[in-house]
């Protein structure tokens, strides 16, 4: 079971970005997932968490409001729409899989203008 990030890059502040954490090997939409973040030199810090049995969404406190995690019509990914960056935004953002403990290689997201 992997999955792999992509949808990241350079973006100014005030804009929006979306991310994709696709699965293969499993069936994604059958599983909780979580996305982090990473900036050198701080602890991981969690993103948001969709649910995979109501798709119940949370959130950090620095992020709600401005991002959203859901699933994408087909089944096969977990996006994260991400809107109103800022450079406080700017970090390598990974997915996880709780249930297989599967981290991802991550999706760099760099706001600045």
């Amino acid at each position: 079971e992997r999955v792999a990030e992509s949808g990241g890059g350079l973006v100014q502040p005030g804009g929006p970005l979306t991310l994709s954490c696709e699965g293969s090997g499993f069936g994604i939409s059958r599983y909780d997932i979580n996305w982090y973040r990473q900036t050198p030199g701080k602890e991981r810090e969690w993103v948001a968490h969709i649910a995979h049995s109501t798709d119940g969404a949370t959130y950090a406190d620095s992020v709600k409001g401005r991002f959203n995690i859901a699933r994408d019509r087909f089944g096969k990914a977990v996006l994260l729409r991400m809107t109103d960056l800022t450079p406080e935004d700017t970090a390598l953002y990974i997915c996880h899989v709780p249930w297989f403990d599967r981290w991802g290689q991550g999706t760099q997201v760099t706001v600045t203008s």
